[in-house]
């Protein structure tokens, strides 16, 4: 899953969609609906960024993911429904969540522990939704040198003991591009059973994390390299169906 951290207007959505299509990646993220720590932040298009997120994959087949921030956000069209780190812990989204038919990414909240993680994950399954997605995308750690600390070692446990797929955001894990693809790598190697990769046309120009966002040929780099760590640990990429690639 790749694509610019926000939905900031059409034009970019085609060239990133276009960009992701080229790498052979089946889902365009892009959020719509920005939760920002400060107030002067770009905070995001609303519905009108859905739109061009949906528009834009249509185009090329595929599917989409972008961020719920409240049950009431216009998500139509949107494949997968995406739970940030700071609504993790946000019960009555995840039980209205839970009566959705449509895929739930999970992220890991900053600062929880895996059992927390995990518990979360029940609301949605408890109440009847049972196509989870965990994400881990690094916690908060007294380490400065990078955004956040990933731990892959919660991405092999959630893979010995749930049957849920995890995915990997090495993007907000790290908060630079250099680390992307080396983190990519290392999570393909440790069971992962997906990415949730940032990349903007031109990340100097991005409204937010643009320091974080592969471009468009790191991104097709980074497909490159991953099917010979894949095949390294007795592992295959797998490719999406067009049927799905388009819901």
């Amino acid at each position: 899953m790749a694509g610019p951290c926000a939905v900031e207007d059409a034009v970019q959505m085609a060239q990133a969609a276009a960009a992701v299509t080229q790498a052979g990646c089946p889902v365009l993220r892009g959020g719509a609906y920005k939760p920002r720590t400060s107030p002067y932040a770009f905070q995001g298009l609303g519905a009108a960024g859905v739109r061009m997120l949906v528009d834009a994959a249509a185009r090329h087949g595929l599917a989409t993911v972008s961020e719920i921030l409240e049950p009431a956000d216009e998500l139509d069209g949107v494949a997968i429904l995406q739970v940030g780190a700071r609504n993790m812990h946000n019960s009555s989204l995840l039980k209205a969540l839970a009566r959705q038919r449509r895929p739930v990414l999970l992220k890991r909240g900053l600062s929880a522990t895996f059992e927390e993680w995990l518990l979360a994950a029940e609301y949605l399954l408890a109440g009847g939704n049972d196509q989870v997605i965990l994400c881990e995308r690094g916690i908060r750690t007294f380490e400065t040198a990078t955004r956040n600390t990933l731990d892959l070692a919660s991405v092999v446990l959630a893979k010995q003991i749930t049957h849920l797929p995890v995915v990997v955001d090495p993007s907000h894990a790290s908060g630079r591009r250099e680390l992307v693809i080396p983190l990519s790598l290392a999570a393909a190697a440790a069971g992962a059973d997906g990415l949730l990769v940032e990349m903007h046309p031109r990340p100097g120009e991005a409204l937010c994390d643009g320091s974080q966002a592969l471009l468009p040929e790191e991104l097709r780099e980074l497909m490159r390299r991953l099917p010979g760590v894949l095949a390294a640990v007795d592992r295959e990429l797998w490719r999406a169906p067009a049927l799905w690639r388009a819901v």
